[in-house]
């Protein structure tokens, strides 16, 4: 009786010591790096089981022994709470660390950028053209898709903040626009809340609309303000606004790149050279630097500015109206240089 004992005791020390030895290795194995194969792509199929998902992991050479990541993940109940989709397994990944990519769906995201200025053709065209993205929005969507935003407008200018967005793949369009709608009905709040006296807005959308002016005025950041602070006098003054931008935002999508006389002189609700005031919406998408200069123009006296024709986006900011047509002249007169050169 006391040598069969000794044999089962003997059998359940070595059974231990073999168990803690396994379980030793496994840990040893999950937190090990497999062989260095760069970042590697790899999609989980909807419905996927973890072995198949396993067996290529070993396939590819991400992993060494798939049948031990297997056990730990039928082990611990993770098998069946994977995430399908588009990951990037970076180079060093360990198996317990793809493991946990897979559970919590840390899936590979790709980006958008809106840039100032651009207007909603610009925008959509853009967002049909990324290959990562689902286009489902078309131009005569945005008065639905608007008030599902609860924006309170069917104008879609102003409503989305220039930024690089983050996103799955097989996003839509729609999920990039509504993080952008967001982002700006912060931003905008935001800067709202930390106005200037001086400004001459009287709602968050206005400050929109001029700030949208100002981001195709410039993108000169030494110069927002100050342009701000010459539409502020304008408007305090009564007088219109004439820029071209806005002008050219009323021809649409005829414009053929050349502001005629005619245009100018073409009444439209965007026409700042026939009416007085801002125009009833904004123009194009202004970033949040173009939305605080509308909030806090600077201060002044100047009432005209042209560009100076220099290469280098600036302008030439004028008190009075000779002072202005002396630098309109001098923009012309370089303009006519600058193209006899280029011959």
């Amino acid at each position: 009786m006391r040598k069969v004992f000794v044999a089962v005791a003997t059998l359940a020390i070595l059974f231990a010591v073999g168990a803690t030895y396994a379980v030793s290795q496994l840990h040893r194995y999950l937190d090990t790096p497999a062989a260095p194969t760069g970042d590697t792509a790899f999609k989980i199929e909807a419905g996927a089981s973890f072995g198949s998902v396993a067996t290529r992991l070993e396939s590819l050479g991400v992993i060494n022994h798939s049948n031990w990541l297997r056990a730990y993940a039928r082990w611990t109940d993770e098998a069946g709470r994977i995430h399908a989709g588009d990951y990037l397994i970076k180079t060093g990944s360990t198996p317990r660390e793809i493991l946990q990519q897979f559970v919590s769906g840390a899936v590979q995201l790709y980006s958008f950028t809106i840039i100032e200025g651009w207007n909603r053709w610009d925008l959509l065209n853009a967002l049909h053209a990324d290959p990562n993205l689902q286009a489902s929005l078309t131009d005569e969507d945005w008065p639905a898709f608007l008030d599902e935003l609860d924006a309170g407008t069917n104008h879609p200018e102003g409503l989305f903040l220039p930024e690089t967005y983050r996103f799955p793949l097989a996003s839509t369009d729609r999920d990039v626009l509504r993080q952008a709608f967001a982002l700006q009905q912060q931003a905008l709040a935001e800067e709202w809340a930390a106005r200037s006296e001086a400004a001459i807005v009287d709602t968050p959308y206005e400050a929109l609309i001029l700030a949208s002016i100002i981001e195709k005025e410039t993108a000169r950041a030494d110069e927002r303000q100050r342009i701000s602070g010459v539409f502020t006098r304008r408007l305090q003054k009564r007088m219109r606004l004439q820029t071209d931008p806005t002008v050219i935002y009323g021809i649409g999508r005829d414009f053929n790149g050349n502001l005629t006389r005619k245009d100018l002189q073409t009444p439209t609700p965007y026409n700042t050279y026939t009416m007085h005031g801002l125009p009833p919406t904004p123009i194009a998408m202004p970033g949040r630097d173009a939305i605080r200069a509308a909030l806090h123009p600077a201060d002044g006296e100047e009432l005209y500015f042209v560009a100076t024709g220099l290469g280098d986006g600036s302008h030439k900011f004028s008190v009075t109206k000779e002072q202005h047509d002396a630098a309109v002249a001098e923009y012309l007169r370089r303009l006519r240089s600058n193209r006899a050169g280029g011959r």
